[in-house]
């Protein structure tokens, strides 16, 4: 089992920066590959971006270039910093974790509460 806290989403202007943070809890070691997702109520999850166990990331093609994901592993904390953040980007923020590589797919078994991010214009 593994339990995900997500925090540092709030309300910013559009350009502004913000950063997540995900802290993971929990059976970590067996479930090392985490990513983050979010969606807009009525739509589909959308991954935005993973980290792999040697460090290298991906992410999704609306926010490449913007977006930045880090892991602290003696922390067990998932970051996103989120650079000129656009009215788009709103959304509920979601942090996932397993011990299957599902890169950007909406299939991990752990899944936080989420954490809301709104970009006004």
């Amino acid at each position: 089992q593994v339990q995900l806290v997500e925090s540092g989403g709030g309300s910013v202007q559009a350009g502004g920066s913000l950063r997540l943070s995900c802290a993971a809890s929990g059976d970590t070691y067996s479930n090392p590959y985490m990513a983050w997702f979010r969606q807009v109520t009525g739509k589909k999850r959308e991954g935005v971006a993973i980290i792999d166990t040697d460090g290298s990331t991906a992410y999704g093609a609306s926010v490449k270039g913007r977006f930045t994901i880090s892991k602290d592993n003696a922390q067990n904390t998932l970051y996103l910093q989120m650079n000129s953040l656009k009215p788009e980007d709103t959304a509920m923020y979601y942090c996932a974790a397993d011990r299957v590589q599902w890169w950007l797919l909406p299939s991990y078994k752990y899944w936080g509460q989420g954490t809301q991010v709104t970009v006004s214009s």
